[in-house]
């Protein structure tokens, strides 16, 4: 992925393929104001509904899909492993979804053009899959998610979509809490070690969530060299991104955002 600042501020790191246009964003180039500062595309934290719409709009315009943002998506992320599938953009199909990913969705897959997908993060794993030259999925990983292998099911389903195998996908892991970082209680870590074979039930107690979901995607068919981890950290690069714990659970939330064109 390419690191790329635009003239407004924004700044994405960005990868096409195909016709799909894939980003995860960074905090700044936004209108919100502390602690949300600045881009903040979350609307569900307190900030500004208002500063959250033009957030949005400056980070689809970066992606050069802005046109496309009334038909943006953007679920209720309950950390489950329920994943979603939109196949065309009609508006009538675009209502029914909105109203299911209302009720709470982590993960999106779309074969549709001109329909732009945003979840948001703050140290939970970040995951972008394409498959093909116009399918992809947008997912939200946090601990229940990983357990759960919400990135494998997601990718499955893309693959199921395509009518392709996993090798065809490509995997992009973005910025979260990173294993060296993140803490978890010893009863956590060692359910975490029985179900996943590279994780190590230690007295550090600490859990690597893009380990996990690296094995997830490699158990099922995903090429090693498919699978991108950017190996961002929210925790040490809190001035660019959002970190719940870092900010002591008042913050933003950046985003990763996919279309196809």
């Amino acid at each position: 992925m390419d690191r790329v600042e635009y003239e407004s501020g924004v700044v994405l790191h960005r990868a096409d393929h195909g016709r799909v246009r894939l980003a995860f964003t960074e905090r700044s180039g936004g209108v919100s104001k502390p602690p949300y500062a600045s881009l903040n595309l979350g609307s569900h934290v307190g900030d500004d509904l208002a500063a959250v719409e033009e957030n949005r709009r400056r980070a689809l315009a970066a992606l050069g899909c802005e046109a496309d943002a009334p038909r943006l998506l953007v679920p209720n992320q309950v950390h489950g492993d329920d994943v979603v599938v939109v196949r065309n953009s009609d508006e009538r199909e675009l209502a029914v979804i909105r109203e299911r990913i209302a009720a709470g969705a982590d993960a999106i897959v779309c074969t549709a053009l001109n329909v732009p997908v945003l979840l948001c993060f703050a140290d939970c794993v970040p995951v972008l899959l394409t498959c093909g030259d116009t399918a992809f999925a947008v997912v939200h990983s946090g601990w229940k998610g990983t357990y759960a292998r919400i990135a494998a099911k997601a990718a499955r389903i893309l693959c199921s979509e395509t009518g392709l195998d996993a090798s065809h996908i490509r995997a992009y892991i973005g910025p979260h809490i990173q294993g060296d970082e993140y803490q978890v209680s010893a009863d956590l870590l060692h359910t975490f070690s029985l179900r996943f074979d590279n994780i190590e039930d230690t007295a550090s107690r600490l859990l690597d969530l893009s380990a996990c979901i690296v094995s997830s995607l490699e158990e099922i068919g995903v090429p090693p060299c498919e699978i991108h981890d950017l190996r961002l950290s929210t925790v040490r690069l809190n001035t660019r991104f959002f970190s719940y714990r870092a900010e002591a659970g008042t913050c933003g939330r950046h985003a990763a955002i996919a279309v196809a064109l």
